[in-house]
């Protein structure tokens, strides 16, 4: 990547990019346009009608619903034409994601098939398994699960109990164990199992079919939401599994479950644009119906806050989104010269686990309040069943566990990015090291005569420098420590992902300005997210300074924070105003 203008995971830290190397949601083309548009009128179709049914656990109409979306060639978009698919990019993959996102419990169903259910195979399978399996996977013919989970084996994956033994005769595994949490358990014609052949102390994968004898499916769980969705315990008795099932080599299984578990947290982040847009439409089309004190409740600032605080998120995780998509396709072209297809497409997915944590957790708690406040927007209505902000508001807080918890995957933004950094990927503690040399003279770079994009960008400058300052001194005081404090690094982690997040807004907004006339509403939208942005690095990062400085360094520390995090006078107000009432003049969310 030493010749592209694409960033590294975790480099946009110390480096900046240009509007022009960004992929924005407003460049889609023709044909991806026409692929979501397949995905909105199946879930308009065959979805939306049924999900009163599929709610109470139908697994007979949700495994229909899936094979008749395979019938339709949505499952075969990440697919090489090799196997039957149509080999998108990873920006259509993500774009497919985001509409299907709108599929409440068929959505859980569908990502799990066709993400971690199916590229496994894809991206570590030799060619005989490939070839067996990834034709049927792509069409629905078969039905796909994952399971990693166990009773006590969760956010510490290796320590699963599940075993494998060689059968005497050497064509076989034997395998002993169970699975818990798995979606599609119900339905599924093929399983990537993960368990530990003899005593080894790392994973390894397989591909067994539930036909096989000894596989038991437990009955479906009781869940809060995503309840159309079959969750259920799988158990593994004695089950002979071909020697030629197993996936990749002895022992990668536990690389194998990591690197499909950036992929997903990548994928959900896509996955929950698709039900916040669904939300979004549902909490304006209500206040544009419902009537309080002889006048249409749209008509309330409190409520046009709620509504534009709705859509600033969600478009600035969009923005988030799309420009690491991008990232991923560019990184993957380079690699698949001369290299394996599905290896190429999983090293560069896993290669950007820093910004596959941030979109995880910054997409579900983006749609946890999105939710929220549709269902407070509906009032008493939104607690009724009737109300689709009502299961919407159920399903969206799975998200935050899914794919390793949110309080994991904040850890791992700052782990991931250090770790890379100290394998010289770029010089994270060089560049701090510089910046606090220059304490207590540091500034906010403030200079006559910039344009509105030049300001924006110099606080997105300064709100990097605190982050590079707190990881200096932490580290400094710390020491190896430094994992133990996890306070600390949820800090810097809050930090590093509004950072991200406002940093894509910023290059989405500028960029959109040469394809668009008036940007004037998504200046809007950037000025209320870099002022909320500003209050949460200032707090964010006096909460980590009081925890590492001395009685030297903190005035020091703090004087900086202010510096940096000083913005100018924006009537945030009226701009929110301004973003609520294009929403409501649209009736739906048009941006």
């Amino acid at each position: 990547m030493e010749n592209s203008n694409t960033l590294k995971s975790g480099e946009f830290l110390i480096r900046e990019i240009e509007a022009k190397d960004v992929f924005i949601p407003e460049e889609f083309d023709e044909e991806q346009k026409m692929i979501a548009q397949t995905c909105s009128d199946f879930l308009q179709a065959e979805v939306y009608p049924n999900l009163e049914q599929v709610e109470k656990s139908d697994r007979e109409l949700m495994k229909s619903m899936l094979k008749k979306s395979g019938e339709l060639g949505l499952m075969c978009i990440s697919i090489p034409e090799e196997f039957g698919g149509f080999g998108q990019s990873f920006v259509t993959q993500m774009l497919v994601a985001e509409t299907i996102g709108g599929g409440y419990s068929f959505s859980v169903a569908f990502m799990a098939h066709c993400g971690i259910g199916t590229l496994p195979i894809l991206y570590y399978g030799n060619q005989d398994q490939r070839e067996r399996y990834v034709p049927k996977l792509a069409t629905g013919e078969f039905l796909g699960a994952y399971c990693l989970t166990e009773p006590g084996a969760g956010s510490d994956a290796n320590s699963g109990k599940t075993n494998a033994k060689l059968s005497d005769d050497g064509k076989s595994y034997i395998l002993n164990g169970q699975k818990m949490w798995i979606t599609n358990a119900g339905f599924a014609d093929t399983l990537i199992v993960f368990a530990k052949i003899d005593n080894d102390r790392v994973l390894s994968a397989f591909i067994v079919e539930s036909r096989y004898p000894g596989v038991v499916i437990g009955p479906d769980e009781h869940k809060m939401g995503i309840k159309g969705s079959s969750t259920a315990q799988i158990f593994f008795n004695d089950v002979r599994v071909p020697v030629e099932n197993l996936l990749g080599k002895r022992g990668e299984g536990f690389r194998i479950a990591l690197s499909i578990l950036h992929m997903g947290r990548i994928k959900l982040g896509a996955n929950v644009i698709g039900a916040a847009k669904k939300a979004i439409n549902d909490s304006v089309r209500y206040a544009n119906e419902r009537k309080q004190f002889g006048v249409f409740i749209s008509t309330f600032g409190a409520i046009k806050h709620k509504l534009a605080q709705q859509v600033i998120r969600l478009f600035a995780t969009e923005s988030a989104v799309y420009r690491v998509s991008k990232d991923i396709d560019v990184l993957r072209k380079e690699m698949s010269s001369g290299s394996d297809y599905g290896r190429a497409s999983i090293e560069a997915i896993s290669h950007y686990a820093v910004e596959a944590a941030i979109l995880k957790v910054t997409g579900s708690e983006m749609l946890d309040f999105v939710a929220d406040e549709a269902v407070q927007i509906h009032g008493g209505m939104g607690y009724s069943a009737e109300m689709a902000v009502e299961r919407g508001y159920r399903d969206s807080r799975i998200n935050r566990i899914f794919e390793g918890t949110n309080e994991i995957n904040r850890l791992l933004v700052v782990d991931t990015a250090m770790k890379r950094a100290l394998k010289g990927d770029f010089d994270l503690f060089g560049e701090a090291e510089k910046l606090c040399a220059g304490l207590p003279d540091i500034n906010d770079g403030r200079v006559a005569g910039e344009s509105y994009f030049q300001t924006s960008k110099r606080y997105i400058r300064n709100f990097k420098k605190i982050i590079l300052l707190c990881i200096h001194h932490a580290t400094k005081h710390f020491g190896k420590e430094l994992i133990n404090e996890q306070e600390v690094l949820n800090n810097i982690a809050e930090m590093m992902m509004e950072v991200y997040i406002s940093e894509s807004l910023t290059l989405r907004v500028e960029k959109s300005a040469t394809l668009k006339g008036d940007i004037s509403i998504y200046k809007d939208m950037l000025d209320v997210n870099l002022f909320e942005t500003a209050g949460i690095i200032r707090k964010s990062a006096l909460e980590a300074i009081a925890s590492f400085s001395s009685p030297e360094t903190c005035p020091v520390l703090l004087q900086a924070v202010e510096n940096l995090t000083r913005e100018g006078c924006v009537n945030i107000k009226e701009a929110r105003r301004r973003i609520a009432d294009k929403l409501i003049s649209d009736n739906s969310y048009k941006f």
